[in-house]
């Protein structure tokens, strides 16, 4: 079995070097490269995921669909359509870029996620099936509804969906329909076919 490894980064997004993934989250993780993605169905209800209770970093936190590194040299579109179907069990449309330029730091218990996080947006109506080891629940909401609860702070979500969504909101009201971002505001580092 090959040990993970993520993509470490400098300021200005390029690499600088990788470190197995087993031991680069803790309380001064460094700067590295990462994905959030959002699946809807043709309805435009996106999966919502509740992160496994045993995972390091923020477990049993109500999340996006998924979240994932790329491996050093992978494609981040098939990264995350591996991670989907890994974590999900899905099957999904190629991932569309929507926020190139998204970085964030969290902490919980004394773990810091410190990410430059492309976010995509990925469609699929097959139904999620939760890897254990990944995940502990899905659901599927009504975007609209999503969105208010997030901004309006009556739906817990984690801290960088909750910033994602700030962001998305500003694309329109129909997620369906947000505009595919330019690619030339990703990190040097992201190989994007």
């Amino acid at each position: 079995m090959t040990v993970e490894q993520v993509v470490l980064l400098a300021e200005d997004g390029s690499a600088i070097g990788v470190e197995d993934k087993a031991v680069v989250h803790h309380a001064e993780t460094p700067l590295h490269l990462a994905f959030s993605s959002y699946v809807f169905d043709s309805a435009g209800r996106i999966v919502l995921t509740r992160r496994a209770l045993h995972k390091k970093t923020f477990p049993g936190v109500w999340t996006n669909t998924c979240c994932g590194h790329p491996l050093p040299d992978e494609d981040m579109g098939q990264a995350v359509l591996r991670r989907l179907r890994d974590e999900l069990g899905l099957k999904c449309s190629d991932p569309e870029l929507l926020l190139p330029r998204f970085r964030y730091r969290a902490e919980m218990g004394g773990v810091v996620e410190n990410e430059m996080c492309p976010v995509f947006r990925v469609l699929s109506d097959d139904e999620p099936t939760p890897n254990p080891d990944e995940v502990d629940s899905a659901e599927r909401v009504p975007w609209a509804e999503f969105a208010s609860s997030v901004l309006d702070g009556t739906r817990e979500i984690s801290p960088w969906s909750k910033l994602q969504v700030a962001e998305l909101v500003k694309l329109g009201p129909d997620p369906l329909r947000w505009p595919v971002a330019d690619r030339a505001g990703l990190p040097s580092a992201v190989r994007l076919g």
